[in-house]
């Protein structure tokens, strides 16, 4: 009687740590990010052309008035603001290239950095190993595409 009051504060204890340890190793999390271009047109005889320029840098696109009287405004984005997972998830970032004939990333803080194609996919897989905020960016359409990694 003794020894199966002991087992079981024992067995319990055993139990509840390996709860612990699991929660602790993370879960396996998979994302798909599109480079996607999201286009509007207007008709000049409506709205008119915008006399401001846009911030330089490739993400933002512009296009005059045609014959046709039409202009167009476009932006390069990831197709989500932000990503997040747990410190100790395993991570695979799924790019697909879309539109735009390459993007130049990197993700800021996990030395992954890799050129998407339109019409490739490629898989960015590791560790989420250090909590923070880490940016995902594409240096070819600046400002606009940029997303965030939270790690927390």
């Amino acid at each position: 009687m003794m020894m199966r009051h002991l087992f079981l504060p024992l067995a319990a204890a055993v139990v509840g740590y390996a709860g612990v340890t699991a929660a602790a190793a993370g879960s396996k999390r998979v994302f798909t990010i599109a480079a996607v271009e999201p286009k509007g047109t207007a008709d000049v005889a409506k709205e008119p052309f915008p006399a401001a320029a846009l911030p330089e840098g490739g993400g933002l696109q512009l296009k005059k008035p045609g014959d046709d009287g039409r202009w167009q405004i476009s932006a390069y984005l990831w197709s989500a603001p932000q990503y997040h997972v747990k410190a100790g998830d395993e991570v695979t970032l799924r790019f697909v290239g879309l539109n735009g004939s390459e993007h130049p990333t990197t993700i800021e803080g996990y030395d992954k950095s890799f050129t998407l194609k339109r019409g490739e996919v490629t898989d960015v897989s590791f560790v989420a190993d250090k909590p923070g905020v880490f940016q995902i960016i594409c240096s070819k359409h600046q400002p606009t595409m940029v997303s965030e990694l939270i790690v927390e």
